[in-house]
């Protein structure tokens, strides 16, 4: 599959209790949502939609929850102990509160968690994404669609990467390009 590089203006539609649609965020054209088709940077439905599309043209439509990111499910609401929160002895009263995106790691990968309650002993975290649930609109424009440089599919594959340019290297620890050919 031609991977292809896509510019696009939308607003993200959500529905209240009452089942009328609100906008919940936006990629405006001044700062466009940009991916690239095929890696996995979006949705596989909200790729399919727009991948066919040329510049200035619109669209709308929705992704049901199951295609999205799934029902939310209250298995995912865990108590942590709250000891795991502590930073030079005391609790991290700072990053750890009620609301806040926090980054957890369980020593394979790491993923985020939104605060839901501080307890005295335990730290309640949902692990649902945050529209676990929604059934997503999207109505917006094309601004740019055409084939993806080897640069740009580099540099989205290895982020840290200032310059290897997809010539027969890669990326190294810091960044660099390691010249031997071998990217991992």
């Amino acid at each position: 599959m031609e991977k292809k590089f896509i510019s696009l203006s939308y607003d993200l539609m959500l529905k209240d209790n009452e089942g009328k649609l609100y906008k919940y965020e936006s990629a405006p054209r001044e700062k466009p949502f940009r991916f690239i088709t095929g890696i996995g940077y979006a949705l596989d439905l909200f790729e399919e939609n727009v991948a066919s599309l040329a510049p200035g043209d619109g669209f709308e439509f929705q992704i049901p929850c199951e295609k999205a990111y799934g029902q939310y499910d209250e298995q995912n609401v865990i108590q942590l102990d709250k000891g795991i929160f502590m930073r030079d002895g005391q609790f991290d009263s700072e990053n750890v509160k009620a609301g806040a995106v926090i980054p957890l790691s369980d020593g394979q990968q790491t993923f985020h968690a939104v605060v839901k309650e501080i307890g005295k002993e335990k730290v309640t975290v949902d692990l649902n994404h945050p529209l676990a649930g929604e059934d997503l609109t999207f109505r917006g424009t094309v601004l740019e669609s055409r084939p993806a440089t080897d640069e740009e599919i580099d540099s989205l594959l290895h982020p840290k990467c200032k310059g290897c340019g997809n010539k027969g290297g890669c990326c190294d620890e810091e960044g660099g390009c390691c010249g031997n050919g071998s990217c991992s």
